[in-house]
């Protein structure tokens, strides 16, 4: 398969890469500078390309970038203090893919996952659930899910990671789940970023969630 990945630089986009790679699939890594092509892996062919603004020239060139692949991911997260860009970054990702004809999925947030103790509340209403340094990106991960909601053009998927998303082990093993936080016997809620990365690739290979959410964990 060939794939194009937004964010491959990052913690979560490197390891889909990596995991991308050892499936033995021809991945294109989005970067936005040509300073930072040297720091893709030379196995992986590294593209300049700027998803900052949803503007219909961006749009067609974003799309042009998409063209010829099958699958784009995003792993997209913006820096501390600029956590609102996640909105219009997504909005130009998903408007590029319909108009690319190519299916996308999403690295998104747990904001949005209910609680399982039938609260009614979700990991961001719930009180004093999140500590208060991540709320912005668990704001923007709902508006970001909300948007995929009100697109009908784009074939989207969105994997919502559990509270902890920490870089780990790989096992190969997690549990999936939909719009419920996914939690051990203890109450945590996590997994490795390597089998998240596994989880992704799996969606990847075998698509099971059409414009929908789901989760997993360990």
């Amino acid at each position: 398969m060939k794939m194009i990945v937004f964010g491959a630089r990052g913690e979560v986009g490197s390891r889909v890469v990596s995991e991308a790679l050892a499936r033995g699939h021809e991945v294109t890594a989005v970067v936005r500078s040509e300073a930072q092509v040297a720091s893709v892996p030379t196995s992986v062919t590294a593209c300049v390309a700027d998803i900052s603004n949803a503007d219909t020239s961006n749009s067609a060139q974003l799309a042009d970038v998409m063209a010829g692949h099958d699958l784009a991911i995003s792993a997209v997260r913006p820096s501390d203090g600029q956590e609102d860009l996640l909105v219009s970054l997504t909005r130009s990702l998903l408007g590029a893919a319909a108009e690319a004809g190519v299916r996308v999925l999403l690295v998104g947030g747990a904001a949005s996952l209910k609680l399982p103790d039938e609260s009614g509340y979700t990991v961001l209403t719930a009180p004093d659930f999140l500590p208060d340094a991540v709320v912005p990106i668990a704001r923007a991960c709902q508006a970001q899910y909300e948007l995929c909601l009100s697109e009908t053009r784009a074939d989207w998927s969105y994997l919502c990671p559990p509270a902890m998303l920490t870089p780990g082990a790989r096992t190969g093993r997690y549990r999936l789940g939909s719009d419920v936080l996914l939690c051990d016997a203890d109450g945590n809620a996590a997994i490795s970023m390597e089998d998240f990365a596994v989880a992704l690739l799996d969606e990847a290979e075998t698509p099971r969630h059409k414009r929908v959410r789901f989760t997993v964990a360990a």
